[in-house]
């Protein structure tokens, strides 16, 4: 195999005309230059090398792999510096993708400190919910991703596969999201500091996305009903908004209500308490990367801010 090292002797040789003004320029010995063509010619299984009187000439293979030599060479210290900048955070990139109430209460603090502190990164972001955005990253098409799982009292109502789904990840936890009851101001509960969810089985729901849908339905069977869902939809102003118009009664983690002008609706505190977890996720070797480790530590300030 031909080393990058034995090509830039090569190039002094050629260029100085001996091994010992090779090996002044390089800063070694002549034994070491002497060493170093022997082994370069073993790898190249032919002479590059032949001795003029007092000079070193090189043979027609040497001419053609000094030739190459400059253009490898010139390659390589590029990728170097290229790497080296990347290390140190003065290029790259981080593709991340959130879900909705992420993007819009932790990711913005976060981003803004990256682009502050390392100008040179670029960051992408596109969002998802879990379990897609976890799907995105195990395929390759992110190298970070925020997303959520529920807890609860009860463990039933945790979710089937929650416990082990990230098993081979990096979970980085950011925080405990709390969620709340949603009532129009006209209802019979707005004026409640809080609200039992058997107070409201009679109700109709407005539900969110798949996942809390899911979630919400297991947390109403496990107090004893079904809930009678009239409308769904991901996006969160549009159940704020229902809500808000009267149509029916739902439940919101607290950051998806911090992300929205909550207008005619009143908020309160359900029981029994029900909470998801906020994480960031990547693979264990994104995890090393400079770039991505950054933004994990800006989300995490961010989280704690």
């Amino acid at each position: 195999m031909i080393e990058a090292r034995h090509l830039r002797v090569l190039r002094a040789v050629a260029g100085t005309g001996s091994f010992s003004a090779a090996a002044r320029e390089l800063g070694c010995t002549q034994p070491a230059v002497s060493q170093q063509m022997k082994a370069l010619e073993q790898s190249a299984g032919t002479p590059l090398l032949v001795r003029a009187g007092r000079e070193m000439r090189l043979t027609q293979a040497g001419t053609a792999l000094v030739r190459h030599a400059a253009g490898i060479l010139a390659g390589l210290t590029a990728a170097e510096e290229e790497v080296a900048a990347i290390a140190g955070l003065r290029a790259g990139r981080v593709r991340l993708v959130s879900f909705p109430s992420g993007s819009s209460t932790l990711v913005p603090t976060a981003l803004a400190a990256m682009r502050a502190a390392h100008p040179g990164t670029r960051i992408s972001l596109v969002e998802a919910e879990p379990p897609r955005s976890v799907e995105m990253l195990r395929e390759g098409d992110c190298d970070l991703a925020l997303a959520f799982r529920y807890g609860s009292a009860s463990p039933a109502a945790a979710g089937p596969a929650d416990a082990g789904e990230w098993e081979d990840l990096v979970v980085r936890p950011l925080l405990t999201d709390r969620l709340v009851g949603l009532v129009p101001e006209g209802h019979r509960l707005a004026g409640a500091d809080r609200v039992g969810m058997a107070e409201l089985a009679d109700e109709p729901w407005i539900a969110g996305c798949p996942r809390c849908r899911r979630h919400l339905v297991e947390v109403c069977e496990e107090v004893g009903f079904t809930p009678r869902i009239d409308f769904a939809t991901d996006d969160y102003p549009a159940v704020v908004g229902l809500v808000g118009a009267g149509l029916g009664v739902a439940v919101l983690p607290e950051l998806a209500v911090e992300s929205v002008r909550a207008k005619g609706v009143s908020t309160l505190a359900v029981e029994p308490a029900v909470e998801r977890e906020v994480v960031a996720l990547t693979l264990p070797d994104l995890a090393r990367v400079p770039a991505v480790a950054a933004t994990l530590a800006e989300l995490e300030r961010a989280a704690t801010r």
